[in-house]
């Protein structure tokens, strides 16, 4: 066995799969409250990975930075994730609210809609070209080829490092305040029950919209890390992110958090090890193989659990 390609491709695969965990968070946590696929997620990943790339533009460009590049990485985390949250507010409040009671396909529906005004007009605002972070040319730009390596001989730089540290300690802090604290277990009695939920006095307008802005908090901040990792980012970046997310999320669980991330992780290393070992050509196909050998396994998913009809 080739162990170089092989810790290479899993590297790869560890990184990008967290980037798919962070995105299909944020799908777990909005079917677990209101059994809804929200298809627009994806873009809103795009649009915090563009904040990203507008403060570098903003303090001088890649190569002219006016800034230190730690206090710009925080920046870019803080905005990328108010604005993910705040958008993912907005289209709650103006294309989702309304339709709670709807028949499922109107969401649906209303979902794809919102994703393909979100890709548009990202489209006319910025430009269809792709655009780059170029961190390796920021001023201080050695910083990324700083790293460690491994017994196989593979370097693991330090973008890699942030992404994969950043999306464990986001999923730490995510898990620490579903269980601990008031609203994270609001939002846990919101998913067994609203109904119920709502009887016994917690507000379900509130507990939506904080699912809503937590899950598309973690999109930006996921818009940030493929941009320091991959560099590249434009309009339509969403909907494969997007997709194979949500394919994630299936395939751990929809509506299971731990499921969402071992799903992410799953076709992190999945695309990586199609890549490495067979072609580029075949990613996709590997992808949504994996996602029909766990449907027809297991139909609620790896972790997920069989839904109990109510009569």
């Amino acid at each position: 066995m080739n162990w170089n390609l092989f810790v290479t491709e899993l590297v790869a695969g560890i990184t990008h799969g967290s980037v798919y965990a962070l995105i299909a968070l944020g799908y777990s946590m909005v079917y677990g409250i209101l059994k809804l696929l929200n298809f627009a997620h994806g873009d809103v990943y795009m649009v915090g990975a563009f904040i990203g790339y507008g403060l570098i533009t903003v303090f001088g460009g890649a190569e002219a930075l006016s800034i230190n590049i730690v206090l710009l990485l925080v920046l870019m985390f803080v905005c990328a994730m108010l604005g993910g949250g705040l958008l993912g507010v907005m289209i709650e409040r103006f294309a989702y609210r309304r339709l709670r009671a709807a028949p499922r396909i109107a969401p649906l529906i209303t979902a794809l809609g919102v994703s393909f005004f979100l890709e548009n007009a990202a489209q006319l605002v910025l430009g269809a070209q792709f655009q780059s972070y170029n961190s390796f040319g920021w001023k201080g730009g050695e910083l990324w080829t700083k790293g460690f390596t491994l017994p196989a001989q593979v370097h693991v730089g330090i973008a890699q490092v942030i992404v994969v540290v950043g999306a464990v300690v986001l999923m730490v802090f995510l898990t620490v305040f579903v269980q601990r604290t008031q609203t994270g277990k609001a939002m846990r009695a919101t998913s067994f029950d609203r109904e119920a939920a709502a009887m016994m006095g917690i507000d379900v307008d509130r507990v939506i919209v904080v699912t809503f802005f937590i899950g598309s908090a973690l999109a930006g901040a996921a818009g940030v890390f493929n941009g320091i990792a991959y560099q590249q980012v434009w309009p339509y970046m969403g909907f494969q992110a997007g997709l194979f997310a949500f394919i994630a999320a299936v395939i751990g669980g929809i509506g299971n958090l731990p499921g969402a991330v071992l799903g992410g992780l799953t076709i992190g290393l999945a695309e990586s090890f199609a890549i490495g070992y067979l072609s580029s050509t075949f990613q996709a196909a590997i992808v949504f193989a994996i996602l029909i050998v766990v449907l027809i396994v297991r139909p609620s998913g790896l972790l997920g659990r069989a839904a109990v009809q109510k009569v």
